[in-house]
């Protein structure tokens, strides 16, 4: 049986607390119109289900660098307003005073403080220059949130994941997928700390998945990927054949089209201290219904959780992706996908197959409840692969 200490594992389901950080770098001169987009989306955000309380603070080195950090109920209610396009409308303001962001997202683990100062909340903080109308409000829900921290720590293994995902015109398959599948890998090292280690492509009818295993920094190789001209030349090459208009020429209809195409990594899990070499990677494509994303993508993530702790498990491995309403469940297999359609499909175990069916958009046949039936519901949410290409592990 592997220990929890010996699995490697990520996971936005712990139901702990989420603090954001989000690092800022201005453009010369944009100090006031920063501060004053700034205040309206902080006034947008405060209402956001989820949303606790965030601080503004500048750098007293660099005064051109600026830190925000937000705290959340729990990574899914975050998740749920960074990935909405009434997200991606309201920081579009920034961009014309921002040079550059990075944003990282840590799981509350561990907590130190002195007790509250009278009148205000231990888990509130002033807002800088902006104080909020919402500040009970938050207090109130720091004190509802107060001892959801995560439970233990978790083992990681240096890799970052992330995929990107797009549709092309009905048609443009085969020829898109003769062009992501001939194209020149990049150079796989990025600096000393960051090195592409994996990029898997998948097809599912007109929709493409591409997820990367990074080590290191993901922004850094996501950038150096982008300038490489092999990689210009097969972005070019698609243009023709997407669903939605992008210019990658134009740095805002580029910043646009990726940040709409981002599928973040919301459950990772992998048996620990196993390197068998038959295993393979598999991608299942799952359109849920309005709404019911991240409800599916948790009872995914929960079957694959049990999976990978039971050595006689085909499991080696099980990324889950989630956006809105598309959830892409990635495997790392022993064996035929087929074997265990139940457990590929994610499924195994009592009822669950009732609540997937509940939860998909496309289940046209009802509750699938025989191997046969659980055998077409696999075959529908597979994807073809297209290329999955390895950087071997330095010494």
């Amino acid at each position: 049986m592997t220990t929890l200490s010996e699995r490697i594992s990520q996971s936005a389901f712990d139901g702990s607390r989420l603090r954001v950080v989000l690092l800022l770098d201005l453009y010369d001169g944009a100090q006031n119109q920063f501060l004053e987009v700034y205040e309206h989306l902080r006034k947008q955000v405060s209402s956001v289900p989820g949303h606790i309380s965030d601080e503004l603070c500048q750098s007293i080195e660099n005064p051109s660098q600026w830190l925000i950090t937000s705290e959340w109920e729990s990574a899914p209610r975050f998740l749920a307003w960074v990935n909405s396009e009434e997200h991606v409308a309201s920081v579009q303001p920034l961009h014309g005073c921002v040079r550059d962001t990075r944003s990282l997202r840590f799981s509350v683990l561990r907590e130190t403080g002195k007790g509250p100062d009278p009148g205000l909340s231990s888990h509130t903080v002033p807002l800088g220059a902006f104080p909020s109308a919402s500040a009970s409000a938050s207090a109130g829900a720091a004190d509802r949130a107060r001892g959801r921290l995560q439970v233990a720590p978790r083992r990681g293994d240096g890799i970052v994941r992330h995929a990107l995902t797009f549709t092309v015109k009905p048609g443009s398959e085969p020829v898109v997928a003769e062009l992501l599948a001939g194209y020149t890998s990049p150079q796989a090292q990025v600096d000393e700390t960051t090195r592409l280690r994996r990029t898997s492509l998948f097809m599912h009818g007109n929709r493409v998945v591409r997820a990367v295993e990074v080590e290191g920094d993901l922004l850094a190789a996501l950038r150096h990927v982008a300038r490489q001209p092999e990689v210009r030349a097969l972005e070019e090459a698609i243009n023709p054949y997407l669903e939605q208009d992008r210019d990658l020429s134009d740095p805002g209809s580029a910043r646009m089209f990726f940040t709409r195409a981002a599928l973040p990594a919301v459950h990772h899990v992998a048996a620990g201290g196993r390197e068998p070499a038959d295993v393979g990677r598999h991608a299942l494509f799952y359109p849920a219904k309005d709404g019911c994303g991240m409800a599916l993508a948790r009872l995914l993530a929960g079957q694959d959780e049990a999976a990978v702790d039971d050595p006689t498990c085909p499991v080696e491995a099980s990324t889950v992706f989630q956006r809105d309403d598309i959830v892409v469940r990635l495997l790392d297999l022993r064996g035929p996908l087929d074997a265990r359609p139940a457990l590929a499909l994610g499924v195994e175990g009592s009822h669950k197959a009732a609540v997937l069916a509940r939860l998909l958009d496309s289940a046209k046949d009802g509750v699938p409840t025989t191997d046969q039936e659980i055998s077409r519901f696999l075959a529908r949410s597979e994807m073809r692969l297209i290329t999955d290409r390895r950087t071997p592990v330095q010494a």
